[in-house]
């Protein structure tokens, strides 16, 4: 196509566009954001925080601390004051759990989906109404290969959505499939789990009639309960300029740079 051709459908657009859309073919490749805290010291000093107007996306296997790290955050903001909505793909959200982890209930509007479709739908229309300091989109219990499906235009439409606005849009998955649109990627993955000792005399001890397997802790003297774990975070992709005061801050921390990324999870009954 001739390139007075190109010029004229480019200003015929901009003029069909112009007060919808402002400078509709100019991308705006930012790094430079509003840093609000995870709730997890460590990962704030291995990421910065987390950005305003931008996508995050935190991908882990199962049990590799990614309900944790969005609990913390939803209880971070929360704290502040400010009114959270959590898109739930599968129904799976604790409202215990969030309450023992901090998060003010009243503060977090919280989206039940049955499937994929009705959460990208679900967050579509959150981040078009604003209002909200955090979007979290929950498709940890969604099956990667149906992830993998989503076209990669949605998650462009959202991070355009999100830019200069206060929202932090956070997107929790299996694997990294939005990281082209995401200015900051985090990868999880599980550490040692932790264990508490627990005395005989604290189990529910069964009826006399009911026989005790020979595997049953019952059996022992003391017991053991799962207290969390520690999970391991690294990031995979980041376009945040962190300023110079997060830098020394992190380098006068006093543990290595190594173990700064690890952080503790800890299960609702060690609370």
């Amino acid at each position: 196509m001739p390139a007075t051709s190109l010029a004229t459908l480019r200003s015929n657009i901009e003029a069909h566009l112009h007060g919808r859309v402002a400078s509709p073919f100019a991308y705006r490749q930012c790094n430079v954001f509003h840093l609000v805290s995870t709730g997890v010291p460590q990962v704030d000093a291995l990421t910065g925080g987390l950005p305003r107007g931008a996508m995050t996306e935190i991908c882990g296997a199962p049990s590799s601390g990614r309900t944790s790290l969005l609990l913390a955050a939803l209880a971070s903001r929360t704290a502040d004051g400010e009114v959270c909505a959590l898109v739930d793909a599968r129904d799976s959200f604790d409202p215990l759990t969030a309450a023992a982890s901090g998060i003010a209930l009243k503060k977090l509007l919280w989206v039940r989906c049955q499937n994929i479709d009705q959460a990208l739908r679900a967050t579509d229309l959150l981040i078009q109404a604003g209002g909200f300091g955090m979007v979290a989109i929950d498709l940890s219990d969604v099956p990667a290969k149906i992830v993998r499906q989503v076209p990669l235009n949605a998650w462009f439409r959202f991070r355009r959505a999100v830019e200069d606005t206060p929202t932090i849009l956070l997107l929790l998955e299996q694997e990294a499939n939005a990281k082209t649109c995401a200015s900051l990627v985090m990868r999880l993955e599980a550490e040692e789990a932790k264990w508490t000792q627990v005395a005989q005399a604290l189990l529910p001890v069964p009826p006399a009639t009911t026989p005790r397997p020979s595997c049953s802790p019952l059996t022992h003297p003391v017991a053991q309960l799962l207290k969390g774990f520690a999970a391991r975070a690294e990031v995979l992709r980041s376009r945040i300029q962190i300023p110079e005061k997060h830098i020394i801050d992190i380098r006068a921390g006093t543990q290595s740079r190594a173990h700064r990324n690890v952080f503790e999870t800890e299960t609702i009954w060690s609370k």
